[in-house]
């Protein structure tokens, strides 16, 4: 396993290393996000949609009502949250159809179980402004 710590003291740290992630992206890569509410998961899917070319990656949002948005750049990005939804009812995603054509990034990870390929990564708030970043490839 390849464990990488990143520490951002800003949205835009955050999207930097969002961006550094997604120029790494390939299709079939499953992001697992794991932290508190405002630990800046959304600000990280910004930063790696930029990474992957999403032009107006400046608009991604978190889909925590509509759980599921699609985002196309140099491959497709489909953003998931799980805020609202219990583990079992992620069967009805078709997140590997996705995962033929781009990449998943699934915020609130932590409310389903992930394959042995998942990129988990977690985000911790340290104080207001700073965040600890930490991706684990396996």
């Amino acid at each position: 396993m390849e464990e990488k710590e990143f520490i951002s003291n800003s949205p835009s740290d955050t999207w930097d290393i969002g961006e550094m992630i997604g120029k790494t992206a390939k299709r079939g890569d499953l992001y697992a996000l794991y932290g508190e509410l405002g630990a800046g998961k959304t600000q990280l899917v910004k930063g790696i949609a930029r990474g992957i070319g999403v032009e107006d990656w400046q608009y991604v949002v978190s889909p925590s009502f509509t759980i599921m948005n699609i985002y196309e750049g140099d491959l497709i990005l489909c953003h998931v949250d799980l805020y609202r939804i219990d583990g079992g009812e992620i069967e009805g995603f078709a997140l590997e159809e996705f995962l033929d054509n781009g990449i998943v990034v699934v915020e609130w990870a932590q409310r389903a179980t992930w394959q042995d390929g998942a990129i988990r990564i977690d985000i911790e708030a340290v104080n207001e402004e700073e965040r600890k970043i930490v991706v684990n490839k396996p």
